[in-house]
């Protein structure tokens, strides 16, 4: 006999919420056969069997909660899993049979009927009757013929308002649906409403002019596509001025444990992703040692394994900073949440035409997007981050410049 055991899920994992279960009790599986599918809070796990044999039992359905380590089923040897179901239900046969077979019995019908008929001549008879016969010793059980006509004509007036109760309340009824969150949901519910009650987090904007970004992009994309098999996107452009802004102002880099602060020494860029059960953030490693190039190789490959369900617990773990995009979504100005703990996060916004002012006469339509950032005040002065902001902005208004040095 073999236990399926939730194993290690990886850093700072300790549970999950079982998904689907693929087998169910009796079936056969090999060795490395798909049991059974677990929810965590950043990707579901597939857990496989390390045995051949038959599943004898799973102690744990879809929609449980198990810890690591658990005990969640057993699968027994072949021989003997397949047989075991089929004795309980020949020994549950001959019960049923006589149960069926025993006929009702009729007799006490009638006495129910009279008791039926008694009960009826006490209930029908006014309190001022009931009170009389008490009196006078009478028996009203006893009396059936005695009952005043009136009386048994009371209860059919409260009859139909007892009936149209229900009717009446239902049309006040509205349609709800109820469903219950998934884990990922509820930890990502959890860590927004933690980010939001342990940090001082403020949110400072700016703008920036995409002329120049989007003019190079018009002129190089086909070119940088034939040698790079990837399209020049946005992301590896800001991606290249936040590290560039991090390298200036290193405190929105760290982190707070304690009453320490751990600055960083990496580049490590957290990138939201949306994805089917909520928002993720995969982590492009090393991004200052990346060419544009492999930024956005990375970030294709992350974003389409975060929408197949794919992604891998290292996928997931550690960033230093991350950069969120409402603007796909046409959100024109948002206030991110920190995405603990890391202590600064950078909200990208729709691109939108918008008149600006050259100089003192000079109007003209420029494509604008408004950026924000969100810090953690506890150790980023506000100063700092509307500077770290600026510097994002000008880093990203001349993007030939951050191209050549990136």
């Amino acid at each position: 006999m073999a236990e399926i055991i939730v194993p290690e899920l990886g850093e700072s994992i300790s549970e999950g919420t079982i998904t689907k279960w693929f087998v169910k009790e009796g079936d056969s599986v090999n060795q490395g056969d798909v049991l059974l599918e677990l929810e965590t809070d950043k990707v579901n796990i597939e857990i496989s069997a390390d045995n051949s044999g038959v599943v004898s039992r799973i102690a744990k359905q879809d929609g449980d909660v198990v810890l690591v380590g658990e005990t969640i089923g057993s699968i027994g040897e072949a021989a003997g899993g397949a047989a075991a179901p089929a004795a309980p239900a020949a020994e549950a046969a001959p019960v049923a049979a006589p149960v069926a077979a025993t006929p009702a019995p009729a007799a006490p019908a009638a006495p129910a009927a009279s008791s039926a008929s008694e009960s009826a001549a006490v209930i029908n008879a006014s309190p001022a009757a009931r009170k009389r016969a008490r009196e006078q010793g009478i028996d009203l059980s006893q009396a059936q013929g005695q009952a005043p006509a009136p009386a048994v004509a009371t209860p059919v007036k409260s009859a139909p308002l007892t009936q149209s109760e229900p009717a009446n309340a239902s049309k006040d009824v509205k349609p709800t649906e109820r469903k219950r969150m998934s884990r990922r949901r509820v930890t990502i519910a959890n860590r927004l409403v933690e980010a939001q009650r342990t940090a001082a987090m403020l949110t400072t904007f700016n703008e920036v002019d995409m002329t120049a970004i989007l003019d190079l992009r018009k002129r190089r994309k086909q070119a940088f596509f034939e040698k790079n098999d990837v399209n020049l996107g946005f992301m590896s452009f800001f991606t290249k001025a936040v590290v560039g802004a991090l390298k200036a102002f290193p405190l929105l880099n760290a982190e707070i444990d304690g009453e320490d602060i751990i600055t960083k020494k990496f580049y490590d860029i957290g990138i939201a992703v949306s994805a089917k059960e909520g928002l993720v953030v995969p982590v492009v490693r090393d991004a200052d040692r990346l060419s544009f190039a492999e930024i956005e190789k990375n970030i294709v490959e992350l974003a389409g394994k975060a929408r197949s369900n794919t992604l891998a617990i290292s996928d997931l773990q550690g960033g230093s900073f991350t950069i969120t995009n409402g603007g796909v979504f046409g959100s024109l100005l948002s206030t991110p949440i920190l995405n603990a703990p890391q202590v600064g996060i950078l909200g990208m916004h729709k691109i939108q035409i918008r008149p600006v002012a050259i100089d003192d006469v000079r109007m003209e339509n420029r494509p604008m997007m408004y950026l924000a950032l969100s810090y953690d005040h506890r150790i980023v002065d506000g100063s700092e981050a509307v500077r770290f902001l600026v510097t994002v902005k000008a880093l990203l208004e001349d993007p030939e410049a951050l191209l050549l040095e990136g």
